[in-house]
C-alpha cells in the first residue's frame, strides 16, 4: 500500500468518501471528534441508512478511524469534510473548519507540503483568506466541493458528471485530479480553476438547478388552473435541446441541506459586490408560492376533510432521511393545520424522530 489519504470529518459524506477511496487502494485515515462514533466505525457496528455504506464498512480493511487529529498528518493529502451550516445572514458558518485548522496549527510548521482540500461548501473568498492565514505552516488550500444527493452518495461519488477543483496551484490540481481519475468509473469531466472561481461555481450550479425547478413548478401551477396537464407541457418544453428535460418536472419544491441555502448564499455574495441577484430571490419566493398554490388546489379539489390524506414520504426527497427544508413536510403540516387528517406512511425511525423534534 503506497497511497495514503486523510479525511477529517467522517460523517455521512466523509464516511462515503473514505469507503470509496479505500476500495480503490488508498490507505485512509478517518478523523472525527466523537469517540463513541469512532468506536462504532472501528468495530464496524455502525449502521447507516445510506445505500452500500454498511456493506462497504464491513468489507473495509485499510481504514484507521481515530479522534487523534495528529494522525491526519501521516498523509500529505488531507480532505476536510465538515459541516458548514447557514448563518442568519445567509452566509456559511466556517467554525468547524476553523477549529480543525487551529488544531493543525498546534502541530507547527510542516516539513513537507500538505494539500488541504476543503470538501464542504464555503462562502466565496473564504478559501483564499484561509490560505493567507495558514500558508506559513506549509498547508496549501484547495477547494473541491462535491455534487451529491443523500440516498445515493456512494454511487454519486464514483459516477460524478464532473469534478470541480479550485486549486492552490498546478501541483495541487494534479494531485486532486489524479484521485478523481482513479475514483470515478466514468470519463469524468475535470474543471480546474482558482478557489474563488470554484466557490462561485458551486453556488451557481445549485442555483441554476433551483431556478429550473421553480420555473417548472410555476408552469405546472399555471397549467393546473387552466385544466392542462403539467407533465405534457413540461415534457414538450424539455425536448428543446437548448433547455433539456433534467430537473424540468412538476412536483414538490426544492428543499434539503444544499439547494435552499446555496440559493440564498449566492444572493448574499452578489449583494456584497452591489449586485441585486433578483433571479435567486425570485426562485426562493416562487418555491414558497408553489407550496401555497399546492395547498390551495388541494383544498379546492378535496373539500371533505373527513377523508384521510395519505402522504408517502415527508423527507426532502424519497431516498433521503433528511427533513431539512422539506416541502413535502411543510405541505403535510399545512394540510393538518387546515383540519385534514394527515397520515404519513414513511415510518423510518430516523424520519419519525426528526418530526417529533420539530413538533415539540
Amino acid at each position: 500500500m503506497n497511497k495514503k489519504i486523510s479525511i477529517i470529518g467522517v460523517g455521512k459524506l466523509g464516511l462515503c468518501l473514505s469507503l470509496n477511496l479505500e476500495r480503490i487502494g488508498y490507505e485512509v485515515i478517518g478523523v472525527d471528534i466523537s469517540q463513541d462514533y469512532i468506536e462504532s466505525l472501528s468495530n464496524k457496528t455502525f449502521e447507516s441508512s445510506e445505500p452500500f455504506v454498511n456493506d462497504y464498512l464491513k468489507e473495509s480493511k485499510n481504514i484507521l478511524f481515530t479522534t487523534d487529529l495528529k494522525k491526519s498528518l501521516e498523509s500529505d493529502i488531507i480532505f476536510l469534510v465538515v459541516s458548514t451550516p447557514s448563518t442568519n445572514d445567509f452566509k456559511y458558518d466556517h467554525g468547524a473548519i476553523e477549529r480543525v485548522v487551529e488544531g493543525l496549527k498546534e502541530f507547527g510548521v510542516q516539513d513537507k507540503r500538505k494539500e488541504l482540500v476543503i470538501n464542504c461548501t464555503t462562502f466565496p473568498g473564504y478559501c483564499d483568506d484561509l490560505q493567507n492565514r495558514i500558508n506559513e505552516y506549509n498547508y496549501k488550500v484547495s477547494y473541491n466541493p462535491e455534487f451529491i444527493a443523500q440516498g445515493s452518495i456512494i454511487m454519486d461519488q464514483v459516477n460524478a458528471d464532473n469534478a470541480l477543483i479550485g486549486e492552490y496551484d498546478e501541483v495541487s490540481g494534479d494531485v486532486i485530479e489524479k484521485i478523481y481519475r482513479e475514483l470515478c468509473n466514468n470519463n469524468i469531466t475535470i474543471n480546474r480553476m482558482s478557489p474563488i472561481e470554484a466557490e462561485l461555481t458551486k453556488l451557481s450550479v445549485n442555483c441554476f438547478l433551483t431556478t429550473k425547478i421553480s420555473y417548472a413548478n410555476m408552469i405546472g401551477d399555471i397549467c393546473n388552473r387552466y385544466g392542462a396537464n403539467p407533465n405534457k407541457v413540461l415534457s414538450a418544453i424539455g425536448t428543446d435541446s437548448r433547455i433539456g428535460s433534467k430537473y424540468l418536472n412538476y412536483g414538490f419544491g426544492f428543499g434539503g441541506p444544499c439547494f435552499p441555502r446555496d440559493n440564498r448564499a449566492l444572493a448574499k455574495c452578489a449583494e456584497e459586490v452591489n449586485i441585486d441577484a433578483v433571479i435567486s430571490k425570485s426562485t426562493d419566493e416562487m418555491n414558497k408560492l408553489h407550496l401555497k398554490y399546492q395547498v390551495e388546489d388541494f383544498f379546492t379539489s378535496h373539500p371533505d376533510k373527513n377523508n384521510p390524506v395519505e402522504i408517502d414520504y415527508v423527507t426532502y426527497k424519497k431516498e433521503s432521511t433528511s427533513i431539512e427544508e422539506s416541502q413535502q413536510l411543510k405541505y403535510a403540516i399545512e394540510l393538518s393545520n387546515l383540519g385534514y387528517k394527515v397520515k404519513i406512511k414513511d415510518l423510518r425511525p430516523e424520519v419519525i424522530n426528526q418530526i417529533k423534534n420539530i413538533l415539540k
